[in-house]
C-alpha cells in the first residue's frame, strides 16, 4: 500500500473515532459500488444519515482539502448515495453530505475540521 493510501486510511479512521465521540453510529466505511466510493456513512444522534467525504492533507499550503470535492466529485457522491439508499431501503430518511478535512499531527490525534451540509 502506498503512503498516500495509508495517510487517507488514517484520516478516515480518525474521523470515524471523532464521529463516534459525537454520538454517531458508523454504518459503513469505504463503501464501494459501481458509481464510486463513499468514505464514511454514519447516522447522527438525531437520526440523519451522513455521507462523509474525508480529505486528509499534510498541508493546506496550495488549497484547502474541501476544495478537492469538486462539482464532479459531488455528483459521483450523490449517485453513490442514491444507490446506497436504494440498496438498504432507507430512501425516506433525512440525509446530508459532509466533508471532513484532516491534518495529521506528529503525535496524538490529528486536527479535524468537520463541515456539516458541505454541499
Amino acid at each position: 500500500m502506498d503512503e498516500r493510501k495509508r495517510l487517507g486510511n488514517r484520516g478516515e479512521a480518525a474521523v470515524a473515532r471523532w464521529l463516534r465521540r459525537e454520538g454517531c453510529q458508523i454504518l459503513a466505511s469505504q463503501y464501494r459500488c459501481r458509481f464510486g466510493e463513499i468514505d464514511l456513512i454514519a447516522r447522527s444522534r438525531e437520526g440523519v444519515l451522513c455521507f462523509v467525504e474525508v480529505k486528509t492533507r499534510t498541508s493546506s499550503r496550495f488549497a484547502a482539502p474541501r476544495e478537492a470535492v469538486t462539482p464532479a466529485k459531488q455528483r459521483k457522491l450523490r449517485t453513490a448515495a442514491e444507490y446506497y439508499l436504494a440498496q438498504t431501503g432507507q430512501g425516506e430518511c433525512f440525509c446530508r453530505f459532509d466533508v471532513a478535512e484532516v491534518y495529521p499531527a506528529s503525535e496524538g490525534e490529528p486536527t479535524i475540521n468537520y463541515i456539516t451540509n458541505a454541499f
